[in-house]
């Protein structure tokens, strides 16, 4: 009670209860793109529907390419919307594994992948650091966590109930985490069209062409605004006989 008040602020993050049990899903969509097609992003959606809405576009082909015939200078080329599915539904359930642990707040050490998996089984299967024999293991990609699966039950358990653990790599000792695995089953799922409100599909593009010369040429074509066009954010062209993959991600501009 004889303490002076303090005045102080919150700078941390407040988490709803409701929400610590909701699945955050991140779109990474995977389309695959025909031959004689491109994707085209513009910086705003009003000119995609503008492109889209006039359908068939004549691109002129003026990159220094010498072409005898008035009639090759030109090609016509179809612009359509880029719908994609998305996920409007999903049910998963989840089940513990008995034998496996997640490994997380890794130390950066600046070494390959294959060395920080040998030198965390090497930990882990050693009885004195409350580990066995070790089945399997694996870095999930993009999360800079391992997952780790023992030949026996019962050795998961107790290193989950220690929540932290210091790991010797090498000369130095690094607290890690562990927590429990869980492996997931979708039991429903539900699609539903979404279009890309800023990337408009071209199709019947001719291979008249190199691949360079033709990708400029379309990002020339419609980045002039007396042709309906505007900025372009990204292109991306196969040409005529070949496959593509196109991956799309959330829009967070």
């Amino acid at each position: 009670s004889a303490l002076p008040e303090k005045k102080m602020v919150f700078k941390g993050l407040t988490v709803n209860k409701e929400d610590m049990n909701k699945l955050m899903l991140t779109p990474l969509i995977r389309y695959p793109l025909p031959g004689g097609s491109a994707l085209i992003t513009f910086e705003e959606a009003k000119v995609a529907q503008r492109i889209i809405e006039v359908r068939e576009h004549v691109v002129e082909l003026s990159c220094g390419e010498e072409v005898e015939e008035l009639d090759r200078c030109r090609v016509r080329v179809q612009a359509v919307p880029m719908e994609i599915l998305l996920p409007s539904a999903l049910e998963v359930r989840l089940t513990p594994s008995s034998r496996s642990i997640l490994v997380s707040d890794l130390p950066n050490l600046g070494i390959s992948k294959e060395a920080l998996l040998d030198k965390l089984e090497l930990f882990f299967s050693k009885t004195k650091n409350g580990g066995s024999e070790v089945e399997s293991r694996e870095l999930l990609d993009g999360s800079g966590q391992v997952v780790l699966t023992f030949t026996q039950d019962g050795v998961a358990e107790p290193l989950i109930e220690k929540g932290h653990i210091q790991v010797l790599i090498g000369k130095g000792k690094y607290e890690v985490k562990i927590s429990p695995f869980m492996s997931g089953d979708i039991t429903n799922l539900q699609l539903q069209p979404s279009r890309c409100p800023r990337t408009v599909l071209l199709l019947g593009i001719p291979d008249v062409l190199s691949e360079e010369a033709m990708r400029d040429t379309l990002e020339i074509h419609f980045q002039k605004a007396s042709r309906g066009g505007g900025e372009v954010d990204a292109l991306a062209y196969v040409p005529a006989g070949r496959t593509g993959v196109a991956v799309f991600v959330e829009d967070t501009g």
